[in-house]
């Protein structure tokens, strides 16, 4: 077997260890007589499944009882949506605007109601995070939405705004289970696995009961309303079963690491070698305000995009994939999310060093 180091924004590496016990449980999960992909969403074994994942992701995260937690579908596009539609009650909302994916999020939720940027970074291509303590909030606001880590641009908001007493909604994707959260600091905290957490195909959407409605925009679909699936447990339709059963295995071994406090502690360390790199570099550069920089997702450029291809070209055929930037950055994007070992950092870094040799005189 031969594995490179995945360096993906998402789709992205998983634990060679929940692998492993996925393919041992390939063909029979337990005594079932059948692979997970093959049971019925109805079923005792599945049933089991599901409720562990939340017990253990309940753990994980320290979630309040007053919160539901939904495995859903639709990735992180459809909460766009439903957000909004569940949420704009007075159809006000405030958005925080600091990369790709809050901008994407705050243009959809134009087409249900009146939206607000009370901050954004947008000047400077999205490298920082606006002060954020002292926001012009709207009195009407149904809510306030952050994307905590922006995958794109690589920006982590590290102190949460003052939404003066509105609802705090936060998209977490790239950050899920990599650090401790106070979940109770949240309306809505929700994420996309496939960055963080498991296969692509499961959303996960944490939400405060209150906020579950009986009367969300009439147009609503009863498939985009969080009462749907609260009230059904997540299976009022069929869910996606076999990623579902992916991200339990990925909880257990969080578990078993130590939880979010020792994953942090390993993911700050990861990064650190990285960091550390870029600033001593001469030809490395990051993206990001050194205050605001993901743990997660870590731009960099040369300068010369000539320079950028080959790095990515070079690093590509040395094991080291799915280096390139997204294009509206440009240069180099490493995601160093949980299931990257620091070895592959460190091979990274070994990369840089000799590509530096050679083209530094």
């Amino acid at each position: 077997m031969s594995r490179v180091y995945n360096f993906s924004a998402g789709p992205a590496v998983l634990p060679e260890e929940v692998l492993i016990t996925a393919r041992d449980e390939l063909l029979e999960y337990g005594t079932s007589g059948m692979s997970v992909m093959e049971m019925s969403h109805r079923s005792k074994d599945f049933e089991n499944i599901l409720d562990e994942a939340e017990r253990n992701l309940r753990v994980l995260m320290n979630i309040p009882d007053n919160y539901k937690v939904l495995f859903l579908q639709g990735g992180g596009c459809t909460q766009f949506a439903m957000i909004p539609m569940n949420l704009m009650r007075n159809k006000v909302a405030d958005y925080i605007v600091t990369g790709q994916w809050s901008k994407k999020a705050a243009q959809e939720a134009k087409i249900y109601g009146e939206v607000h940027t009370v901050a954004t970074s947008a000047d400077k291509n999205f490298s920082y995070i606006p002060d954020l303590s002292d926001l012009n909030i709207s009195e009407n606001a149904d809510y306030v939405y952050i994307c905590q880590n922006e995958t794109v641009h690589g920006t982590t908001i590290r102190t949460l705004p003052n939404t003066k007493g509105k609802v705090l909604v936060a998209d977490i994707s790239s950050m899920f289970l990599s650090e401790p959260v106070d979940v109770s600091k949240y309306g809505i905290i929700w994420g996309g696995v496939q960055k963080n957490v498991g296969p692509a195909g499961v959303t996960i959407v944490i939400i405060r009961d209150d906020l579950i409605y009986d009367e969300v925009l009439p147009f609503t679909p009863t498939m985009l309303k969080y009462k749907t699936h609260a009230d059904n447990k997540s299976l009022y339709n069929t869910p996606p079963c076999y990623n579902i059963y992916i991200c339990g295995l990925v909880f257990k071994w969080l578990l078993k690491l130590g939880g979010t406090e020792a994953m942090h502690k390993i993911n700050q360390a990861k990064a650190k070698v990285l960091y550390d790199y870029l600033d001593g570099s001469k030809i490395f550069h990051g993206t990001v305000e050194k205050k605001d920089r993901s743990l997660m997702n870590v731009p960099f450029v040369t300068g010369s995009k000539e320079l950028d291809a080959e790095f990515v070209a070079g690093a590509e055929k040395a094991g080291l994939r799915n280096i390139k930037g997204h294009r509206s950055v440009g240069g180099m994007r490493a995601s160093l999310y949980n299931a990257m070992p620091i070895e592959g950092v460190n091979a990274l870094v070994n990369f840089m060093a000799d590509f530096e040799k050679e083209h530094v005189k």
